[in-house]
């Protein structure tokens, strides 16, 4: 029996550019990268140096914090380059792919006879553990503390997102595997939630509690069905997977390979066919959109358009991402823009702008902000689009002023950045609501533990 999680508070961002369900296969890129910037709040100490052949699954770093977190590579290979910032800070590792993959052997195993001590020791020697991130501060799990319960994500509802119905038609078998594994973790239940019209393979897996969720972006985010399931208090902690990495650990657990291949929606009206291709973690992208990109004037999005990551043509895409979006940079000034009736924009404001006029239509929007940054205007917009129970400007303040007791009162603990995309998105100040979030995130870990 499913639960339903009805959403009212929200904004869903409809743009042009979606995917079309046809899946073509990329070709394997000659260099991948992993960068350790990914994994936030990991400070890497390297194992494979520059020279080094890896096999995919092969370690090429691990977390100093504890060494039992290891980070693989996704191909086989050789270690060409490992590009180093400020006190030889390690930022990105490049791997020259073999032209037959060879993958490190981590043996079939029965998870049904496994202990949990035994499935987190196979998930930290396969490199998968990285998978499994924790609710407060939005990092890698720590090992050490027990979750509550473990939160997946089925429903995606951000713009443009991929179709997870579609992407994981056929991987009933290591979706379950890895339920069966992810579920000896936690004395609580496994939440599984999944979108209210949906026949994704998700809904028929067994050993979870199933919710349908349903209602405008961000209800698809796995913090807004925390919040409405089982909110996180002070010395509470939950674990979240997403369906995609879930993926890579059933695949491990089945055939003894890590294998890093995922589906991922090229969107956006940047691109000539929207499209879904299969391809590795850490590829390039121009790899992945050869021959499909419209590279001019063209901002490269490694995720969704709400809380992806920017990227250039000659970057790689990012270890968690299954989305890269290509939207038209904003570079340009409309002249008197801010006096004249607007058809070509959506706002939450009536103010001339008439997107309220025609919901259903698709926007090719650009990355201007339409104006700059200024000090918090108090409009009582945020909270149109905040759907959680939590003052959302009070919060990004006490974040601002790095006032510890307001942090942790105001809620601090059940939030993560993509928390606060919409009200970045619809901010009149213009202010950087995900960057704030962050910084005080990691303010809070590093002083409240």
């Amino acid at each position: 029996m499913s639960k339903d999680i009805r959403i009212k508070k929200g904004l869903d961002i409809k743009l042009v550019g979606i995917a079309e369900k046809n899946t073509t296969k990329s070709t394997l890129s000659s260099v991948y990268a992993v960068k350790p910037e990914d994994f936030h709040g990991i400070i890497p100490k390297l194992v494979a140096k520059e020279g080094a052949e890896v096999k995919a699954g092969e370690t090429l770093f691990y977390s100093k914090s504890d060494e039992r977190i290891l980070f693989p590579s996704p191909v086989s290979g050789k270690v060409v380059e490992v590009i180093r910032g400020a006190r030889r800070k390690v930022l990105t590792i490049k791997i020259a792919a073999d032209a037959s993959q060879v993958y490190t052997d981590f043996g079939v195993v029965d998870v049904n006879k496994m202990s949990e001590q035994e499935v987190k020791n196979h998930l930290f020697t396969s490199g998968c553990w990285p998978f499994i991130k924790q609710r407060p501060y939005d990092v890698v799990a720590n090992p050490n503390q027990a979750p509550k319960a473990i939160f997946i994500s089925g429903y995606a509802s951000a713009p443009l997102a991929a179709d997870l119905d579609y992407t994981l038609a056929g991987k009933e078998a290591e979706l379950q595997a890895a339920i069966n594994a992810v579920s000896k973790l936690t004395e609580g239940k496994v939440h599984l939630s999944v979108g209210a019209n949906s026949n994704s393979v998700l809904s028929k897996l067994t050993g979870v509690e199933l919710h349908k969720v349903s209602g405008p972006h961000p209800s698809g985010n796995v913090g807004t069905q925390i919040a409405n399931i089982d909110p996180i208090n002070k010395g509470e902690v939950v674990w979240v997977v997403t369906p995609q990495d879930l993926v890579v650990i059933g695949e491990l657990l089945l055939t003894g390979k890590f294998n890093a291949e995922r589906t991922i929606a090229l969107t956006g009206s940047k691109f000539s066919k929207p499209q879904y291709v299969t391809a590795i973690a850490g590829a390039a992208i121009e790899d992945i959109t050869k021959d499909n990109l419209i590279a001019d004037n063209t901002r490269v999005i490694s995720g969704n358009v709400l809380s992806g990551k920017q990227v250039a043509a000659d970057g790689f895409i990012g270890f968690y991402d299954n989305q890269i979006t290509a939207i038209p940079e904003g570079d340009d000034y409309e002249f008197f823009g801010w006096n004249k009736p607007i058809f070509n924009k959506i706002s939450t404001s009536r103010a001339l702008t008439f997107s309220w006029l025609n919901p259903k239509k698709k926007y090719d929007l650009d990355t201007n902000t339409n104006g700059e940054h200024r000090a918090f205007v108090v409009t009582g917009a945020y909270e149109q689009v905040f759907p959680l129970d939590i003052y959302p400007m009070q919060l990004l303040k006490a974040f601002m002023i790095q006032d510890l007791d307001e942090m942790e009162a105001l809620g601090g603990y059940e939030v993560a950045p993509e928390d606060f995309a919409l009200t970045e998105f619809i901010c009149v100040s213009k202010q950087p609501h995900q960057k704030i979030i962050r910084e005080g995130l990691d303010l809070m870990r590093q002083e409240l533990g």
